[in-house]
This record gives structure tokens, sequence and C-alpha cells, in this order.
């Protein structure tokens, strides 16, 4: 009896730590609960992005942060999102600070000369404005790919990775853009939706493309670097 009562403790402590990535039901009471899962748990990582995004510049860094806990949750059942993010932070931030400084001050130029040209009343203004509006176009689907290969596949050349998902396919491109557009509009009816909302089901979907593109090319974005000298 008393060799057993270590095991029993034993056992109970393994299952209160795996408690967090078991899986779920099979019947409609699981499907609801999937169902859930995929307002509630987003919504948890937008919390943490939020609250990260208050140093301003590390909103690049807080977005893969977010891609890496949402792909824990997709691919192991992790369902740790507000504190996955946290947990990923660091080394996103150690990964991608210059790229976040220098993308910050790009975002602050574009935003101001939209801002301008919106109100100037010359013919010239108006295609000025629609170049602009397909920068910051471009601007959101790349960082929006450098953020989730960052977060996916910490190790692989993010930036070339991001280039071939954002760019390296128009259907991809238009997906990712038609996420950034819409995500906020489709969560207005709740309340905080495209503020908790907004920034991660773009992530969401760059994921699954992400994972549609290793397929399509037959390798993990890991793999190939490993490969290099």
């Amino acid at each position: 009896m008393t060799r057993a009562q270590p095991d029993e403790r034993h056992s109970r402590r393994l299952g209160s730590d795996e408690s967090a990535v078991r899986p779920r039901g099979t019947g409609w009471e699981g499907v609801v609960l999937r169902c859930l899962e995929f307002v509630a748990y987003p919504a948890l990582a937008g919390v943490a992005f939020c609250l990260l995004c208050l140093g301003v510049v590390t909103w690049l860094p807080a977005l893969a942060a977010v891609a890496a806990a949402l792909q824990r949750w997709r691919h192991d059942g992790d369902s740790r999102c507000f504190t996955g993010v946290f947990a990923a932070f660091p080394g996103c931030w150690r990964a991608l600070w210059r790229h976040a400084l220098l993308s910050t001050a790009v975002l602050a130029a574009l935003v101001v000369a939209v801002a301008f040209l919106a109100g100037r009343p010359e013919p010239l203004a108006i295609p000025l404005l629609a170049v602009q509006a397909g920068g910051l176009a471009a601007f959101a689907v790349y960082h929006l790919a450098v953020a989730v290969v960052t977060g996916a596949a910490p190790e692989a050349p993010a930036r070339r990775w991001a280039l071939v998902l954002a760019f390296g396919s128009r259907g991809r491109g238009l997906a990712l853009l038609a996420a950034v557009v819409l995500s906020p509009l489709v969560t207005l009816p709740l309340a905080v939706g495209p503020l908790l909302l907004g920034p991660t089901l773009p992530v969401l979907v760059g994921l699954v493309l992400l994972d549609r593109a290793r397929v399509a090319s037959g390798s993990h974005p890991d793999e190939r670097h490993s490969r290099r000298p």
C-alpha cells in the first residue's frame, strides 16, 4: 500500500500537467466545445497580444508569439494560449526586434502619407493615394507572413519563407489580405471582437496557408534550413 501511494500521487500530477493538452470528445458536445475554442483561445491570445503591444514597437514580435501559441494549440492541443504568447515572446523579440523597429517607422511614414494625401484636393493626390494604399496592403500581408513563419518555424529563414507565403501564390496573398481586412469587420458584433480577434484570426489563416505551402513544397521550413551548410 505504501508503494502504491507515491505512484498514485505521481499519476495525479501527470494528469494535471497534461490536462491542458487532453483530447476533446468526439460527440456533439465535442463539436460544440471545438467551435467555442475557435473563439475563446484566439481571443485569449488576442488579450496577450494587446498587452504586449503596449510597447508600441513590440507589435511584430507579439504577433509572432501569437502565431507560436496558436500553432501549438492547433497541432498539439495545447490550450494555454494566453500564457503561451508570453512564453514565446522573448524568442520572437530576439529574432525580430530590428525588423520591428524598422517596420514601425515605415508604417508610421505610410500612415502619415495616406493622411496627408487624403486631405489634398489636387487630382494628382488620387493616384498617389492609391499607391500608398497598395503599399499598406503589401505591408500588412508581408508582415503577417513574417509573424506566422517566425512563430511556427523559429529556426527557419523567416524573410524568405514570408515572401513565399505572402507573394509566392496569388491565392495565398489574396487570402491573407482578405483575412486582414475582413476579420475586424466580421467580429464587430462582439464588444471587443476587432481588438482581440482582429489580429489573431488572420494569424490562424496564415498558419493554415503555411501548412498547405509546406505540403505543396514537400518540406518543412526548418528542414530546408537545417540542410543548408
